[in-house]
Formats: structure tokens, C-alpha cells, sequence
């Protein structure tokens, strides 16, 4: 295939979204190759490089691409983040500023202010409550710029830091949440001589490796401590069951309205690409509602399944395919125990393409057979054809792929949707490829040509006159092979 800068940067995108980000970055590399500078592809390495942990190269990312455009919203927006993923909340504030005075129709700009604000409040507490004289001021300025000049030269280092800020097991337990199981598992292996000693197939030490490990959750560590400290997270607790207090106190009415408004914005979030923050705000609501009582909201038993819908498209738009196939499957019990026909139709139809998309066809194939009495139009049984066909096909039931693909046609051609119609006629032909049927398969290919002329689809058009040529190749070669015999 032609390698060019833009099949690169959709393919480091998809894997990006599917959590490999290390094949992701070996594409944002060759892009860069080919077109070196360009802003946007920085932009995406530096998301790659930041989701990998490595804030130094992701920071020099953004800043290229500054320097190339300083009025680069997207550039701006990402050394803010970068800055604040480090820790340097003041500095993360400067760029998130300047961020929002360029594009202020941009929340995200005014959603990173409000989070550098909280952890520069919550690391030096709020200003309003310090008072000092002017003559504390002088004073203090002159004793910080004389210990500055002793202290220069014998700094502590950052492994003497740590020591310093070493905390109890149980704070740190509290900051670390499951990953501290994760460093107590690595701490013990330190005690392992045997092991320490050891080293991996490409000649890396084990001690290395878990010392490594070791030092990025201390890392991760800290930057939470400074991000919220204790102190911080007992009064936002203490804020929490107020808020708790006050929703029950809530009308059902403003109850409902409340809802509604955080559905929408959940919606609105996914289909605008942002799916980790529609995940979380979806999350929060579904805690939310589940703290209330049946009589505030009637409905509610619907809208915790709806909920949980919602935060598997946004995993399965991350690329976190099995959370979101269980999100989905609590969304199809949900409906079930509710008896909500409509609601099941809708989990059926997502746990299905999660198992698609993970490769188990089988799983898909059952999935949405279940679903086919409950289609409620002809263009809705033409996807779904459409979708079992393809399915068999990968399995190599080549047969059973014809055979929906039929199906999907007869209701495609009900509906007079062509674009389904284009869709199912290509099944039938790669299905009558793979029977060996090359003359069926030619005669769908060409009315397939047709529809894709009416669509209109370039690429459609395009990949059926490839696809046409290899199988008329394979039916002049079947025909020769006929009369030599």
C-alpha cells in the first residue's frame, strides 16, 4: 500500500484510541517524516507521548508546534495540560488563559483553568485567608534570597526529597487507591536477590524494571498529594454530603430537570469526540441517581440503563473494549429485569458490535440474532443483515454470508435506502467469491458500481472496481483451466 502523511496519522489515531500507544507513536514518527513540522501531528504525538507517561518529550511537542504557530489553540491547549500533568499548576494557568482569550467559544480552556485554580488552591490554601504586614513581606523576601545563596550548592537531591516526604501507609494507601497493592507487590520483589539479578530477553535487568516501576507511582503519588492533599479531600467529602443532603431535599421536578440537562450534555460531549469527560460525567450522574430514591425520579430504572449505555460508547470510543462490553451488558440487564423492549433492542445491538470489534464473530452473530425479532423498520433489519453477514464471512461461512446479505437486500430495497443496498450487494458478491461463483459475483459487483455512482462514493466506487478486476482475473483463469480439460 502507498504510505502517505495522511493514512499515517488515521492509523496513529485509531490505535491511540484503542490504547496502543506505542504503535501510535511509531506512526506519528513516519508522518513526521514525511512532513516535518506539521502542527497537528505534533499536537497528537504529544497526546501519545503524555498518555505514555513521558511529559518531557510530550512538552517539547507542544512547544514546536507554538513556535510554528503561536496562536495555535490546539498547541496551547496541550502544553497546558502537559504543564499541569507535571504539577506546574501556575504555569498550566498562564496557558490555559491565554488559551480561552484566543478561543473563548472553547470550554475545555475554561474547564483547565478551574482545575489549575482548585489544585493551587488546594496545595497553598485559598489567599483570601492570608494576611501578612509589609514589613513581614520585606523581611521574609530578604531571609528566602539569603537562604537561597547558602542553600544553592547543596540542594537535596530527588531521591532525598522522596525520603523526606515519605508517607504513612495509610495516606499513601489513600492517594494511590489500587495502584498501592501494585507498589507493595513491587517492594516485595525487591527482597528477591535471585530475581534482582536477573534479566529479560532483550537484556534488560528485573531490577531495573521494578525500581522503575517503584519510582513512577511515587511520582504519580506526589503529584496527587500536590494535586488535592488530604486536607482537601476530607473537606471535599464533607461538601459531598452536603450536596447529598441538599439533592434529597431537591423537588422531583427540578430532580428530573437536573437529569435531563446532564443527559444531554453527555450526548452532546460524545458526539463532539470527547469521550473520557462524557464517560466521567455520566459516571457522576449514575452515582447521582443511584443515591436517590424511586419516588424523585420514576423513571430512573430507565435512565441507569440509558447511563450505562452512554459510558460504553465512551469506552468503546477510548478503546477500553471490555469495560465497555460490560457496561453494555449491565445496560441489557437492566432492561430485562425492567422489561424495556426498546432498551434491550438498543444493549443487544451494542454488546454486538463490541464483540465484533473484539473479534469474537460467534458471540456477535448470537448477540444480534436475539435482536432481529425486536427490529422495528426495514432499514434497521438491513444493517443488521448486513452486520451477521459480514460477521459470517470472517468466520468463512461464506454460505451463511450469502445468505444474509440477500436478506439485508430484500430490506434494503423495501426501505429504497441505496446506500444499504450498495452495503448488502457487495456482501452477496464477496460471499459469491468466496463460493468460487465468479459470475454471480461479477454481476453483483457491477450493480454495486451502480448504486455507488448514486450515492456518490469515490472510495466505494473506487475499491469495487479493484475488487472487480481481481475476480474477473479468477474467472478468466477458471475459464482457460475449463478448456485445457
Amino acid at each position: 500500500p502507498i504510505v502517505s502523511f495522511g493514512n499515517l496519522m488515521s492509523e496513529g489515531t485509531a490505535l491511540s484510541r484503542r490504547g496502543q500507544h506505542d504503535k501510535a507513536l511509531g506512526c506519528f514518527n513516519d508522518a513526521l517524516k514525511l512532513r516535518a513540522g506539521d502542527k497537528h501531528c505534533l499536537i497528537t504525538r504529544s497526546k501519545c507521548f503524555l498518555k505514555l507517561g513521558d511529559t518531557e518529550n510530550s512538552l517539547k511537542d507542544a512547544e514546536a508546534s507554538l513556535q510554528i504557530d503561536k496562536t495555535f489553540s490546539e498547541g496551547l491547549y496541550q502544553k497546558a495540560e502537559t504543564l499541569y500533568t507535571m504539577g506546574d499548576f501556575e504555569f498550566a494557568l498562564v496557558f490555559y488563559h491565554r488559551g480561552r482569550r484566543l478561543r473563548p467559544d472553547l470550554h475545555k480552556f475554561q474547564l483547565g483553568i478551574n482545575k489549575a485554580e482548585e489544585a493551587i488552591i488546594n496545595c497553598l490554601g485559598n489567599p483570601s485567608s492570608v494576611k501578612l504586614d509589609s514589613k513581614e513581606c520585606s523581611v521574609g523576601r530578604q531571609a528566602e534570597s539569603k537562604k537561597d545563596n547558602q542553600n544553592q550548592q547543596n540542594k537535596p537531591t530527588k531521591d532525598q526529597k522522596q525520603k523526606k516526604k515519605k508517607q504513612s501507609p495509610k495516606t499513601e494507601r489513600q492517594l494511590l487507591g489500587e495502584l498501592y497493592d501494585d507498589k507493595a507487590y513491587l517492594e516485595k520483589l525487591l527482597k528477591d536477590e535471585d530475581l534482582m539479578q536477573s534479566s529479560t530477553r532483550q537484556g534488560i535487568k528485573v531490577m531495573d524494571l521494578v525500581l522503575g516501576g517503584i519510582s513512577y507511582l511515587n511520582h504519580r503519588r506526589d503529584f496527587w498529594q500536590q494535586q488535592k492533599p488530604m486536607y482537601a479531600r476530607v473537606y471535599e467529602r464533607k461538601l459531598l454530603r452536603q450536596r447529598r443532603t441538599q439533592d434529597k431535599e431537591q423537588k422531583p421536578s427540578d430532580i428530573s430537570r437536573t437529569v435531563a440537562k446532564n443527559m444531554e450534555d453527555i450526548e452532546l460531549l460524545l458526539a463532539r469526540g470527547s469521550a473520557e469527560e462524557s464517560c466521567r460525567k455520566a459516571e457522576r450522574t449514575l452515582r447521582m441517581i443511584q443515591g436517590w430514591a424511586g419516588e424523585a425520579l420514576p423513571n430512573r430504572k430507565e435512565l441507569i440503563g440509558n447511563l450505562h449505555s452512554y459510558i460504553g460508547n465512551a469506552q468503546l470510543a477510548m478503546g477500553q473494549l471490555e469495560a465497555a462490553l460490560r457496561s453494555h451488558k449491565m445496560d441489557l440487564d437492566c432492561a430485562r429485569q425492567n422489561a424495556l423492549p426498546d432498551a434491550v433492542s438498543r444493549a443487544l445491538d451494542n454488546v454486538g458490535h463490541v464483540y465484533a470489534r473484539l473479534g469474537r464473530f460467534q458471540q456477535a452473530i448470537n448477540t444480534w440474532e436475539g435482536k432481529i425479532p425486536l427490529a422495528q423498520s426495514s432499514l434497521e433489519k438491513a444493517w443488521l443483515f448486513h452486520e451477521i453477514g459480514r460477521c459470517y464471512l470472517e468466520l468463512g461461512k461464506a454460505e451463511a454470508a450469502q445468505d444474509y446479505g440477500q436478506r439485508s437486500l430484500q430490506s434494503a430495497d423495501e426501505e429504497g435506502d441505496v446506500e444499504w443496498q450498495l452495503h448488502a450487494t457487495v456482501l452477496v458478491a464477496q460471499a459469491q467469491v468466496k463460493l468460487e461463483d465468479y459470475r454471480s459475483a461479477i454481476l453483483n459487483f457491477e450493480r454495486a458500481l451502480d448504486k455507488a455512482k448514486l450515492v456518490p462514493s469515490e472510495a466505494a466506487k473506487n475499491g469495487i472496481i479493484a475488487a472487480l478486476d481481481n475476480v474477473s482475473k479468477s474467472f478468466i483463469a477458471e475459464l482457460n483451466k475449463g478448456d485445457k480439460d
